[in-house]
């Protein structure tokens, strides 16, 4: 296996460093719902706050929303690619991936590449897109494993990112069967990627991801999102194409992440996560209720205050499931103050864990 390689097959490690797998419930498709009771995600988070630690969360987010929506018609933005550079991989044309990075310092870890490198093992061409000014070292590292490299300026987040990274693949001919939105929020692979990518293929044409949440609606959450067909793939890109770069991150997952997710189930097609909410809440033991806080005792108060099951489930998918991921912002800065969190370490092995501290400084440091 080379340096920038991630072993994708079921046989592997469950780590690409670490020790063998013990038992875990795998991954399956299941449907998202048409209807689920789950509240506004302005009230996503209130079953781990008090009442005034909530209503100080709300203040917060409306203040912020007001003051950059205000902005944004005061002085629209627009993202601008401001680098293009012909990747070195070679190309097949059936699956594409738009892979998102960035880091304050610019630099782009060893995991990200090892995540570049697990993408194009799995047939896919690469787009990377960085909203960062990688060194040129890193560059060419970044090249030999992806057929485009575009630089742009750090305005619309993921959303405006993947727009734009589309937009270049499209227009230099690109036709694919698939489409993955990929970024590296996530750290990992954990586990292998091989049986998951294989479960969503073997769902045919439709939209899926890993996890489903419930927090303003049901919707997949937009760290990995994989369209096949090319009706899905048209409507994926229609709606790229039309979002709107903007500076406030809760309207860009309004108008992004579960506003996709409303897209593709109103134009009917299979929307479905490898995870699911009711899956999740029925691994889910009485002690993981508990450590959430006192409203919750089952999975009836998961849907009376919907969570973010990357965060509030973190160990649960770790330990119990096949699931490869944990999110970069809950072990960078938890900032929902979840208990436990800062054992990540002693649940992974010595070089996984080395990987992803290597990640974290070079994406936090400036």
């Amino acid at each position: 296996m080379s340096a920038t390689t991630l072993p994708t097959d079921g046989a592997a490690a469950r780590s690409a460093f670490g020790a063998a797998p013990a038992m875990r419930e795998p991954a399956r498709l299941t449907d998202l719902g048409q209807v689920h009771a789950a509240s506004m995600r302005v009230f996503h988070g209130l079953g781990t706050r008090t009442s005034l630690g909530f209503l100080g969360r709300v203040a917060g987010v409306a203040s912020g929303l007001a003051f950059d929506t205000l902005l944004d018609s005061l002085a629209p933005q627009r993202g601008e690619v401001l680098q293009r550079l012909a990747g070195q991989a070679t190309g097949s044309g059936a699956s594409l991936a738009i892979y998102v990075h960035w880091s304050a310092s610019g630099r782009v870890s060893e995991m990200v590449l090892r995540q570049l490198g697990g993408w194009r093992s799995l047939g896919f061409d690469v787009v990377f897109v960085t909203n960062s000014a990688p060194p040129v070292g890193d560059i060419e590292r970044v090249r030999e494993h992806c057929v485009l490299y575009l630089q742009r300026s750090n305005i619309g987040l993921d959303f405006g990112a993947w727009r734009d990274g589309l937009a270049a693949a499209l227009a230099d001919g690109a036709a694919p069967q698939e489409l993955l939105l990929a970024n590296d929020s996530v750290v990992g692979p954990l586990a292998p990627l091989g049986p998951l990518v294989e479960r969503w293929r073997a769902g045919g044409a439709g939209f899926f991801g890993m996890t489903e949440s419930l927090a303003g609606g049901v919707h997949l959450q937009s760290y990995l999102l994989l369209a096949r067909g090319q009706a899905a793939i048209a409507d994926m890109a229609a709606h790229l194409a039309g979002f709107a770069d903007v500076r406030n991150k809760w309207r860009v997952v309004q108008s992004g992440e579960i506003g996709l997710t409303r897209r593709m189930m109103r134009a009917g097609h299979r929307c479905a996560a490898l995870f699911g909410h009711a899956r999740l809440c029925a691994l889910a033991r009485p002690s993981d209720f508990a450590a959430l806080g006192a409203r919750f005792g089952g999975e009836d108060s998961l849907c009376a205050y919907p969570l973010n099951p990357t965060h509030h489930f973190w160990q649960l998918l770790l330990e119990r499931t096949d699931f490869p991921f944990l999110k970069t912002d809950l072990i960078a800065r938890n900032a929902g103050r979840l208990p436990g969190v800062e054992r990540w370490r002693d649940l992974l092995g010595e070089a996984d864990v080395a990987l992803i501290d290597e990640h974290l400084a070079l994406r936090e440091a400036r």
